[in-house]
């Protein structure tokens, strides 16, 4: 799942956040129209402005669509019912990959030392 813990601007263009999430950007677009919870800012020139808010909104999105295969409108249903119960766990699961990912480190390294 994208990382969005170095996010240290005010605001990022559409082409930011589909770069820090690896989404598309007619992705972003798409479920802006489909996703009442995402509201990106409009510039004077009419360019969306999101919010690390909204970046972690999408990031919500993004773990319940793709990751566990949600429809749309459930994974919505599911943001607006219980949005922190699906930040905790999205948490959860970014804590264990890390912790998997140093253990196999350490594995890589031990089977070195044997051989």
């Amino acid at each position: 799942m994208p990382k969005t813990d170095n996010l240290n601007k005010k605001y990022y263009r559409i082409s930011e956040v589909a770069a820090i999430l690896g989404l598309p950007a007619s992705t972003l677009r798409y479920w802006e129209n489909e996703f009442t919870v995402i509201k990106p800012k409009r510039s004077d020139t009419n360019r969306r402005l999101y919010t690390p808010a909204d970046i972690e909104t999408i990031r919500l999105i993004y773990y319940l669509v793709k990751e566990k295969g949600m429809k749309l409108d459930a994974a919505q249903a599911e943001i607006v019912r219980n949005r922190t119960n699906v930040s905790k766990r999205i948490e959860v699961i970014d804590r264990l990959r890390e912790v998997r990912q140093q253990l196999l480190t350490m594995q890589r390294e031990i089977e070195k030392i044997r051989f």
